[in-house]
């Protein structure tokens, strides 16, 4: 299997059109369907959308070359490195992705909820228009799109997608060495913890730190920031609490020459989950003052999550939340699976070390990933669901990036140069398990997203660093390491290709077809037949006595009628 006929789509940023990897095996003709770069205004926009531009087909991408600089990003490149590794075809050098004959669908898109769910969305209607199975790969994160418990917007559309076939996979996040979160089961108590920023030299985008705090439904909590110089408390905001603040407070606090900017977003009962919410953004640009957060209930828990704010939106990496005064509170880097990857029905992802096959035979079994985001999720899901390789991946760097990366190798096609480089995260395990999803929907293309998933979790393997996984799971591992082959003997095995008889000693084979349909019964007696496809619309009908052609459908899921003297049946194929 070689994800032949399936898409694989990919929603992230830095993607180069041209790049052989993205070409097939031949290094003819590119697999890219279409892409969507939502930043681009020249347009045209895709049908229903009224932004951004479409390109579709060879000559379109060609001359497009790559997406433009986003709103985060100057010209990336993570983009064309984490789809050649969901499907690369080797780029003539023999570097190649899982999936390597898949065909590909691009989306460049804004971090924001509307946008990740057109994105989305765009895709299905490209593959429903296709006739394919789908697969998206999105190797991004953030803590800000909504609760961190699946009930978020985001998370309900991606549930109602992954429902309707698509199935999409993610990485579950870069901060397992973080410690940035806290967990506090309240009893007339309080937290206090230091936030510790980004250095502001570190990124010429730092604004400061994004404090999300979600409680229980019915458990208001309050609080409060306090800054002090030298040890000594020189100014702090009032005490707010999430029941009577007002929705958004924007104010400073100045203590001599020195000013430190605070907005407070507060709701006492979240829509989506009807928990008690507060975000609190803080800037702080002098390295004498500390800024602590002082936090109160009377019962309930409480998560907070000290996450990096950037001037333009971005900013997904945590910074600690340190132990203050006497009776002060560290931070930890439990519950550090973010949006989207902590949605009930999207795939997430962690990330280990591949294992090593030394020249005399010994295999050493590759180790968890230090950075890789632990669940559970704090809703106490269990996440992630799997593991895949994400240390030093090497793939595709798009030819267009101003980003600086070591190259790893070259090579050159139609007279331009194309680097490979080795990266590091889940942004490269999660590519690295869609391509693997891509290879059991070639293998299964009737396959619900739900069997992928529980196939995924069901062969996922155990070894000398996994240690015995329970049956409920790991925080760290998941339910193990993905094992391709495995997963993709399952999902076929789900495919019956038996001539077991439709009724009365007549046969329909097989069940996986690309051009006819078989009918076996030694009378050859005539049969009426009609076909109806998945939404229960009749598309071929007739009279058949040994063989039906269903050359003319599309790839999909259909339903078989058959009708004669003998009798009636029903039988279900899937057309290739």
């Amino acid at each position: 299997y070689t994800g032949k006929n399936v898409l694989i789509g990919v929603t992230d940023w830095g993607f180069d059109y041209s790049h052989p990897m993205f070409y097939d095996t031949a290094l003819s003709n590119t697999r890219i369907v279409a892409v969507w770069d939502q930043f681009k205004t020249s347009g045209p926009a895709p049908a229903s959308y009224a932004y951004g531009t479409e390109y579709v087909g060879e000559t379109e991408l060609l001359a497009a070359q790559s997406d433009t600089a986003c709103s985060y990003y100057d010209y990336a490149t993570h983009g064309s490195h984490v789809a050649g590794i969901a499907g690369g075809s080797g780029a003539g050098i023999g570097l190649r992705g899982v999936a390597f004959e898949a065909n590909y669908l691009f989306a460049a898109l804004g971090l924001d909820v509307a946008s990740g769910i057109d994105a989305v969305s765009w895709m299905k209607s490209v593959a429903d228009a296709e006739g394919k199975r789908l697969v998206i790969n999105m190797s991004w994160g953030l803590y800000y799109l909504g609760p961190l418990d699946g009930t978020s917007i985001i998370s309900q559309a991606f549930d109602n997608l992954v429902n309707e076939g698509v199935i999409i996979v993610t990485s579950a996040g870069n901060n397992g060495n973080d410690e940035f979160h806290i967990k506090k089961d309240f009893n007339q108590d309080s937290v206090v913890t230091r936030i510790n920023f980004y250095p502001y030299s570190a990124h010429a985008s730092m604004w400061g730190q994004s404090v999300s705090m979600w409680g229980q439904e019915n458990h208001p909590f309050s609080s409060k920031l306090e800054v002090y110089e030298n040890g000594s408390l020189v100014m702090s905001t009032p005490t707010y609490a999430t029941n009577t603040a007002p929705s958004y407070i924007n104010s400073i606090l100045v203590t001599g020459t020195d000013t430190v900017f605070f907005n407070l977003a507060t709701d006492s009962a979240y829509p989506q989950n009807m928990a008690p919410h507060m975000r609190l953004r803080v800037k702080n640009t002098h390295s004498n003052l500390i800024v602590v957060l002082r936090s109160y209930a009377a019962d309930g828990t409480v998560h907070y999550h000290n996450v990096t704010e950037l001037s333009n939106g971005a900013g997904n990496w945590g910074m600690p939340l340190t132990s203050f005064g006497a009776n002060g509170t560290n931070g930890d880097s439990q519950y550090s699976i973010g949006e989207p990857a902590c949605g009930n029905g999207v795939l997430s992802i962690a990330a280990h070390s591949s294992e090593v096959r030394a020249p005399n035979g010994t295999v050493y079994d590759g180790s968890l990933a230090n950075f890789s985001s632990e669940g559970p999720t704090v809703d106490e899901r269990m996440k992630p669901d799997v593991s895949a390789p994400g240390v030093g991946v090497a793939s595709s760097i798009s030819s267009y990036t101003t980003a600086s990366y070591t190259t790893f190798a070259s090579t050159t096609f139609k007279g331009r140069t194309y680097d490979f480089a080795k990266f590091s995260g889940t942004s490269m395990s999660s590519p690295a398990t869609t391509g693997v999803v891509a290879l059991m929907l070639e293998a299964n293309p009737g396959i619900t997203s739900a069997e992928v998933k529980s196939i995924l979790k069901s062969t996922a393997r155990e070894d000398s660093k996994t240690g015995s996984i329970p049956a409920t799971g790991s925080v760290e591992w998941g339910f193990g390491k993905v094992n391709a082959y495995a997963a993709v003997k399952e999902a076929s095995r789900l495919l019956s290709v038996s001539d077991a008889p439709v009724y009365a000693d007549v046969a329909v084979y097989p069940t996986l077809a690309e051009h006819t349909l078989y009918i076996k019964e030694e009378q050859r007696m005539p049969h009426t037949f009609s076909i109806f496809d998945i939404n229960g619309m009749r598309v071929l009908n007739g009279t058949v006595e040994t063989q039906i052609s269903i050359q003319n459908l599309l790839p999909g899921t259909y339903i078989l009628h058959l009708n004669s003297k003998k009798g009636f049946g029903v039988k279900k194929f899937i057309k290739m």
